[in-house]
């Protein structure tokens, strides 16, 4: 059997961070402290991701901020791990590197690396407002996000009123979310009126839904802010349906005021605006036993060697799932090079698209342990494993690789806890939002077996995502 190796991880240059921040990652026993896969299949741990938030190369910046959320935040969730991080970062703010501007995984545009880190802490200080009863994370770990909150929200507080509007907007943010905290609503009068005129005119759809809950919350009237917010989705809505209809008058006037709206820059999952979705974890149907877990298939008789020949339990690699973090020894946000390592094998196809004189990996095939990696700006997004001869993947110990489709759907519709979900693409795919899978069908002769993906946030879109060579595996 085949076994999750480990990547080598290159070295993190934690003692360049500022002094503040050097001596947080210093006090701390991390080894104490993990976070929702310290110690697994290569994932790094909190202080080389810590460390590598400002390192030199900034394709090792725009993973470390992916693993913020991923491994600290992940599902919504704290961790032992999660409040000192929240400080070292917090430490990390005055530094210059931080103006580095890049592309960042969970959020559309251009925007410097401060920005995006006090968007993280935004997204922190969301989780922080939960109750145990929500989910997120234990009694203890939940008490120390809530006091970090004071310390947070003085080395925040300076950045309100910083000359970058996107630097601004999320400082802001942050600050009206940690206002949350008994201890800190004396500064409330100080910033509500920034609240109002900054983030609840903002592009950015999550800071407005901030504006208009905390406006509320702090007693202020918020009518004219939803009653903009209504028009505005229902001019969208108008605008779309025209842009969609070849026959309709405006069509073209539609798509041109289209263009012209300033690009939502929210991340794909906005923490806050779900809370009031969240409910206890409870199977999708109460009044119906949950299905038996599916079973893999057999495999194919000894000697067979025909094109479909399906592997035997013993042929597949024996991988596990950990949604939005990893599959086996991947971990989302590699590189090829990484994955090369971390498998042991290259790649037997790699297929690129050209954009003028560059060219952007958009997939790469490993055919002897049976997947296929995709890639997002030359880091890895998607992992499709093979029905036939890929990786026997497990969720809760249970195998999702080539199995009956219709076993696995029925048994995650009724483990996952979203309403809503699943939802299904163009070709009847159920795609699970809450884990980052889809459930595509591969052929296998005369039946068709489970071919799983397993996803990011912005591949949750399989029509505009996967590639069209993706389509035909079918």
């Amino acid at each position: 059997m085949i076994n999750e190796m480990t990547p080598d991880l290159p070295g993190t240059p934690s003692g360049s961070l500022p002094p503040r921040a050097q001596a947080e990652l210093a006090g701390t026993a991390w080894e104490e402290v993990p976070h929702v896969c310290t110690g697994r299949h290569g994932v790094p741990d909190t202080p080389d991701i810590l460390g590598a938030v400002l390192a030199a190369d900034p394709a090792r910046r725009v993973r470390a901020v992916g693993d913020l959320y991923r491994l600290l935040l992940n599902q919504e969730q704290v961790f032992p791990a999660t409040a000192p991080a929240a400080l070292v970062l917090a430490g990390l703010l005055d530094d210059p590197r931080t103006l580095a501007e890049d592309r960042w995984e969970r959020r559309a545009g251009r925007r410097s690396l401060r920005a995006e880190l006090l968007n993280w802490l935004a997204s922190f200080a969301d989780i922080a407002r939960m109750d145990i009863e929500d989910g997120v994370g234990t009694v203890q770990d939940l008490a120390a996000v809530r006091a970090a909150r004071p310390i947070l929200h003085d080395r925040i507080a300076r950045f309100c009123d910083d000359d970058d509007p996107l630097v601004r907007e999320a400082a802001l943010a942050a600050t009206a979310l940690l206002l949350t905290d008994p201890a800190l609503a004396s500064s409330v009068p100080r910033y509500a009126p920034d609240v109002r005129e900054v983030l609840a005119v903002s592009a950015d759809s999550y800071y407005r839904w901030i504006a208009r809950e905390r406006l509320a919350a702090w007693g202020e009237d918020v009518t004219s802010l939803v009653t903009a917010e209504e028009e505005r989705r229902a001019a969208l809505d108008r605008a779309g349906e025209l842009a969609e209809d070849p026959f309709g008058q405006g069509q073209e006037q539609a798509i041109r005021w289209l263009e012209e709206q300033p690009e939502d820059t929210a991340a794909p999952e906005r923490l806050g605006r779900r809370r009031e979705d969240r409910t206890a974890p409870i199977p999708a149907a109460l009044h119906e036993p949950a299905p038996e877990p599916p079973m893999a298939a057999a495999g194919s008789e000894a000697g067979y060697r025909g094109p479909w020949r399906i592997a035997r339990e013993g042929e597949r690699a024996e991988w596990t799932f950990t949604p939005y973090v990893g599959v086996g020894p991947l971990h989302f946000g590699m590189t090829l090079e990484e994955i090369t390592r971390a498998l042991g094998e290259g790649p037997a196809v790699s297929s690129y698209s050209h954009h003028g004189e560059d060219q952007q990996l958009n997939y790469a095939d490993f055919t002897e342990i049976g997947i296929r990696a995709l890639f997002h700006d030359g880091r890895l997004g998607c992992v499709a494993a093979d029905a036939l001869i890929g990786p026997q993947v497990r969720l809760d110990a249970v195998p999702l690789t080539g199995c009956s489709p219709s076993h696995v759907e029925d048994w995650l519709v009724h483990r996952t806890a979203r309403p809503g979900s699943p939802a299904y693409s163009v070709a009847g795919d159920p795609v699970f939002a809450d884990l980052g899978l889809a459930i595509r069908s591969q052929r296998a002769g005369d039946i068709v077996l489970t071919r799983p993906l397993f996803l990011l946030h912005d591949w949750l879109d399989l029509w505009h995502a996967l590639p069209s060579e993706e389509w035909n595996c079918s």
